[in-house]
């Protein structure tokens, strides 16, 4: 559907991260990325990282986050970032956060592939009803917003296929071959990556940080802004500290937590490698970046250890047979 040669996608990430050359990098390898439309605020600059990716995939198709906000003013930028996307042909787009049903037809009709991410596979039935070609789930151990219910990805990766009658994709703590082949064992279409590629060497964020990736060993996230119920899975720096001291006051008020969670600390952390204040995505995958690689590399390290994953599966099954005559 997506023209790519590896059932592997890889999730827009923060604000200016998520660019041309990472997500032509991506594209290069043979996966799915997605420039974050929202990290390019002003339309020209946008425009202008679209057709910088076109040009450094030779035309290969790729693709566009597209968050939908229900805050004020949200919808305006959304139409005239669909616009640009429409105009500039880009192939399909990731969208998140609200409904997209604003928005499928006019995608569709420009035939533009549309894969909404939900974090509940109760999300992805009402997604299916509204004519989108494929749903995203991600489970409780992903960067980024979890959802409320805490459904880890194990689950959701054998619940969605069976339930879903679209292509389903599978995010949340993916970082291995093995995951990939035990996803599509279970009937998913294909996984996406974000913590893990947090190390990229295409990606636009400062050494320091990916170095701090590096060491980690997944247990430096906290899920924050429960008591808001935006439920967010970020690295445990002293940002994160503050939002869950508003938490744990069970405070709902919005401005209280906007000094902490400003988008503006978390493109500073990426860019000066001070990961100290910002809410900076960050999931247990992490444990798998072992180094700064090239996002080429990457893919075929995760390919060479999905294809020994099935071969020792395929052994196994064979052995049972051997054993019971067959």
């Amino acid at each position: 559907m997506l023209g790519i040669r590896h059932p592997i996608l890889c999730g827009g990430m923060g604000p200016k991260v998520s660019d041309a050359d990472y997500v032509a990098a991506v594209v290069k390898a043979g996966g799915m990325g997605f420039i974050v439309a929202a990290g390019f605020p002003d339309p020209e600059e946008f425009r202008e990282q679209l057709r910088r990716c076109k040009t450094l995939t030779g035309g290969m198709p790729f693709g566009v986050n597209l968050y939908i906000s229900r805050q004020s003013g949200g919808i305006e930028r959304l139409n005239q970032q669909l616009a640009i996307v429409i105009e500039e042909q880009v192939r399909c787009v990731e969208t998140a956060g609200a409904s997209p049903e604003l928005i499928v037809a006019r995608l569709q009709e420009a035939g533009i592939k549309v894969l909404h991410k939900v974090p509940a596979v109760k999300y992805a039935h009402t997604a299916a009803k509204l004519g989108v070609d494929a749903v995203i789930i991600v489970g409780n151990d992903c960067g980024g917003h979890p959802g409320i219910f805490g459904i880890s990805s194990m689950v959701q990766a054998a619940h969605g296929p069976a339930v879903i009658d679209l292509p389903v994709v599978i995010g949340g703590g993916i970082g291995t071959g093995k995951q990939l082949a035990a996803t599509l064992a279970m009937g998913a279409d294909a996984v996406l990556m974000g913590s893990r590629m947090m190390v990229a060497e295409e990606l636009n964020i400062h050494q320091d940080y990916k170095n701090l990736v590096v060491r980690g060993d997944g247990s430096e996230s906290v899920v924050v802004k429960k008591a808001i119920r935006d439920n967010h899975r970020v690295l445990h720096n002293d940002s994160a500290r503050a939002v869950l001291e508003l938490d744990e006051a069970k405070i709902l008020d919005f401005e209280q937590y906007r000094p902490h969670v400003n988008g503006a600390l978390a493109t500073q952390a990426y860019a000066t490698g001070d990961s100290r204040t910002g809410m900076l995505d960050y999931g247990p995958a992490v444990v798998f970046a072992d180094a700064i690689k090239p996002v080429e590399q990457i893919f075929d390290e995760l390919l060479d250890d999905a294809a020994r994953a099935l071969h020792r599966l395929e052994s196994l099954s064979l052995e049972e047979c051997s054993k019971h005559g067959r």
